[in-house]
């Protein structure tokens, strides 16, 4: 009796890209949802890209503020040099080592710049993404996400309008990491009817900045 060499297991990479796409068709399936209202089903358009690098875009557009803790060095310094190869502009706001740091001091310096228009995007690197999205969010105008897959990456600036993408880098590793970002960079804000629930998340911003 003969056997036949069995086949490979997928990789990583494989499973997670398998599971975004089973997620993405459940998420778009027809039908109402029981507690929606009709506006609430229409779908969603098309990312609007076809894979590949992240697109830079023309003009001031260009800049993206990147930081990272001591956890996340590495994988900032790879997402940085990737950026600038497809074109963006980098802000570098540190960290510069694997010296002990502490997150939201780097998230902060990526907010500020976001939130002050001197950048256009910003991207937070540390150990699970979560910590630094919760700094970010303090900053007034920033709206910042921490996604772990693609799908994540495209809900948050189709739904939220996320200006800042927080990445956790011990939990995914830097191909995965590099599709989150090309996703949630070439990803159009959707607007329509999702503009007035972001428009509630900046109004509590207004609100619990004022004096």
């Amino acid at each position: 009796m003969t056997f036949s060499r069995p086949e490979p297991l997928p990789s990583e990479e494989e499973v997670r890209s398998i599971v975004a796409r089973i997620v993405d068709g459940i998420a778009g399936s027809p039908g109402p949802v029981p507690g929606t209202d009709e506006s609430d089903q229409r779908p969603e358009p098309a990312p609007s890209h076809a894979g590949g690098v992240a697109p830079a875009v023309d003009g001031g557009e260009r800049s993206i503020a990147v930081g990272a803790d001591h956890g996340g060095f590495a994988l900032k310094e790879r997402i940085a040099f990737k950026l600038k190869e497809a074109g963006w502009d980098i802000a570098d706001c540190g960290t510069d080592s694997h010296e002990a740091v502490d997150y939201p001091d780097f998230a902060l310096a990526v907010a500020q710049r976001v939130a002050s228009g001197e950048s256009r995007w910003g991207i937070v690197v540390d150990g699970a993404g979560i910590g630094s999205a919760m700094a970010a969010n303090k900053v007034p105008g920033v709206r910042a996400a921490p996604c772990h897959d693609i799908s994540s990456a495209r809900n948050a600036r189709q739904h939220n309008h996320a200006n800042v993408l927080t990445l956790g880098a011990g939990s995914i590793g830097e191909t995965l990491a590099w599709q989150i970002v090309t996703e949630w960079l070439a990803t159009d804000w959707a607007g329509g009817r999702h503009a007035r629930r972001v428009a509630k998340i900046d109004a509590l911003d207004r609100q619990y900045s004022s004096p």
